[in-house]
């Protein structure tokens, strides 16, 4: 199978405040990406962006985060919604790199990582969510920690789109 490296919203104003463990979770999605590229694996940025003050295209908190290793081979896609897939050109990348099988990580886990992995699984395509390399803030009813730790358990138990859902460390993951 080819895979593929999605690194969902880990844009600037995003990660302020930090969410839980952003320097960790950068430091991961940062060598998930190197072995990605090693491998060929297409490395693919997602820019959510919004039409109010939050995320505007190309404002300064729409930006990749600075800490990111970004090459200029590794691809981009802007989304609105939290689907990476919805009125995006996502698919029709995937098809013309001959991926059949998604590496998932970024921000945030309850909305964009997880819209993304259940499209992705609906979709046909096997997911591997990076399974401490997504991260969220604190909400009044779950740590950051707890809301990873949830996902990461919900969804690698979803059988009824027959296409698994694995949630692995990522220092376990290859391309």
């Amino acid at each position: 199978m080819k895979a593929a490296l999605l690194i969902i919203d880990v844009q600037k104003g995003l990660f302020v405040p930090p969410p839980a463990e952003a320097d960790a979770v950068i430091a991961r999605i940062n060598q998930l990406s190197e072995r990605a590229r090693q491998a060929g694996a297409p490395v693919i940025f997602i820019q959510h962006q919004t039409a109010h003050s939050e995320l505007p295209h190309g404002s300064d908190a729409w930006q990749i985060h600075p800490d990111l290793q970004v090459k200029a081979s590794d691809h981009r896609i802007e989304k609105t919604t939290p689907d990476s897939f919805l009125r995006t050109h996502l698919g029709k990348l995937l098809i013309a790199n001959g991926v059949t099988q998604l590496v998932i990580c970024g921000y945030s886990t309850e909305f964009c990582v997880d819209t993304t992995t259940r499209r992705a699984a609906g979709l046909g395509y096997p997911v591997v969510l990076a399974a401490d390399a997504h991260t969220s803030h604190d909400k009044p009813h779950a740590s950051g920690l707890q809301i990873r730790a949830h996902h990461n358990a919900t969804l690698s138990n979803i059988e009824s789109f027959g296409i698994p859902i694995r949630a692995i460390p990522a220092e376990e993951i290859r391309f």
